[in-house]
C-alpha cells in the first residue's frame, strides 16, 4: 500500500496539472507596470508592422541587407506577441495558473524568438563587415541565397536547442513548490522547482546563454574591431563618416539588445538581485529592444526614410481629389 502511495505521489508531480506564476511580490501599483507593457506592445506591433510593410512594398529594399532587417522585425513582432499578451492576461486579469504543457510552450516561443533576434544581429554585423572591408566583392559575397541560408540556419539551430531544453524539462519531477518566481514561464525558475537531479538542465542553460548571448556578442565586437581597422586605413574622411553612419543603427540595436542581458546576468552571478528588480530587468530586456528596433531603423537609415517619404507622397497623390 505504501509503495502504491509513493507511485501515486510521483505520478502526480512528474506531470503537474499546472504551475502558478507569482509575478511581483508586495508591489502596490504593479498593474500600472503591466499597462505600460501593454502600451509597449501596441507600439511594437505598429512599428514592426510598418517596417515590414515598407520593406515588402518597396522593391528597391528587396536586397540582402533588408532581408536581414525584415527577419529582425518579424522576430521582434513574434517575440513580443509570444510574451506580452499572455503577461497581460496573467496579471491584469489575475489568471496566474497555467497548464503544464502551455507553460512549456510559452517558455519555448519567448526564448526561441529572443535567440533568433540575437543571431540576426550577428548576420547584420557580417553584412556591415563585408560592405566596409570588402566593398568591391560585397555583391558577390552577400547574395540573397547566402543571406537566406544564414537566416534559415539560425532558425533551425535555435529551434533544435530549445526543443532539447523543453525535452529536458519534461523529464523532471516537480515535487516541491509549483510556484514559478517570475512573470512568465522562464527556464531557470522552472527547473529549480524540480526535486530530482537538474545538473543537465543547468548545463544546457549555461550552454544556451553562451550560445545565444556570449558568442554572438563576441562575434559582433570582433567584427567591429576589423571594421575599425579597415576604416583607420581609409584616407578619405567623408568615406569614413559614411561608413560609420551605416553602422550606427546596428550598433544601437546591439547595445539595446545585449547590454541589459549581460548586465542582468553578471549582477545575478556577483550579487543578490531582488525578485522584483529581476522581473523588471528581464521584462524590459525582452520587450524594449523589439520596440526600439523599428524606430532606430526608420529614423537612422536614410534609405528607409526616403522610401517612407516616397510612399507617403504616392499615397497622398492617389487620394488627392480629381477636381
Amino acid at each position: 500500500a505504501h509503495s502504491i502511495e509513493i507511485d501515486l505521489i510521483n505520478s502526480t508531480f512528474v506531470r503537474p496539472a499546472r504551475f502558478y506564476l507569482s509575478g511581483f511580490s508586495n508591489v502596490p501599483y504593479a498593474k500600472y507596470y503591466y499597462v505600460f507593457l501593454c502600451f509597449v506592445y501596441i507600439m511594437t506591433v505598429l512599428g514592426n508592422g510598418f517596417l515590414l510593410s515598407v520593406i515588402y512594398l518597396v522593391k528597391t529594399l528587396h536586397t540582402p541587407k533588408y532581408m536581414i532587417v525584415f527577419n529582425l522585425a518579424l522576430t521582434d513582432l513574434c517575440g513580443s506577441t509570444a510574451l506580452i499578451p499572455k503577461v497581460l492576461d496573467t496579471f491584469l486579469f489575475d489568471r496566474r495558473y497555467i497548464l503544464y504543457e502551455a507553460c512549456l510552450s510559452y517558455m519555448f516561443f519567448v526564448l526561441f524568438f529572443g535567440a533568433v533576434q540575437s543571431w540576426t544581429l550577428v548576420t547584420m554585423a557580417y553584412d556591415r563587415f563585408i560592405a566596409i572591408c570588402f566593398p568591391l566583392r560585397y555583391h558577390s559575397i552577400v547574395t540573397k541565397k547566402s543571406v537566406v541560408a544564414m537566416l534559415l540556419f539560425s532558425w533551425a539551430f535555435m529551434l533544435s536547442i530549445f526543443v532539447i531544453i523543453a525535452g529536458l524539462l519534461n523529464r523532471l519531477s516537480f515535487c516541491r513548490s509549483l510556484v514559478i518566481g517570475s512573470y512568465f514561464c522562464d527556464h531557470g525558475p522552472i527547473y529549480r522547482l524540480a526535486c530530482n537531479d537538474t545538473y543537465i538542465n543547468e548545463t544546457i542553460a549555461i550552454t544556451a546563454f553562451v550560445t545565444i548571448i556570449c558568442i554572438p556578442f563576441v562575434m559582433i565586437i570582433t567584427t567591429y574591431a576589423f571594421i575599425s581597422l579597415a576604416l583607420s586605413r581609409t584616407t578619405s574622411r567623408n568615406q569614413r563618416l559614411r561608413a560609420l553612419k551605416t553602422c550606427t543603427s546596428h550598433l544601437i540595436l546591439v547595445a539595446v539588445f545585449f547590454l541589459p542581458y549581460i548586465g542582468t546576468n553578471v549582477a545575478a552571478l556577483t550579487s543578490y538581485i531582488h525578485p522584483n528588480a529581476r522581473i523588471i530587468n528581464s521584462s524590459l530586456t525582452h520587450t524594449v529592444p523589439s520596440l526600439m528596433n523599428p524606430i532606430i531603423y526608420s529614423l537612422q537609415t536614410e534609405e528607409v526614410l526616403s522610401e517612407i517619404k516616397r510612399l507617403c507622397k504616392r499615397n497622398s497623390s492617389c487620394f488627392r481629389p480629381l477636381i
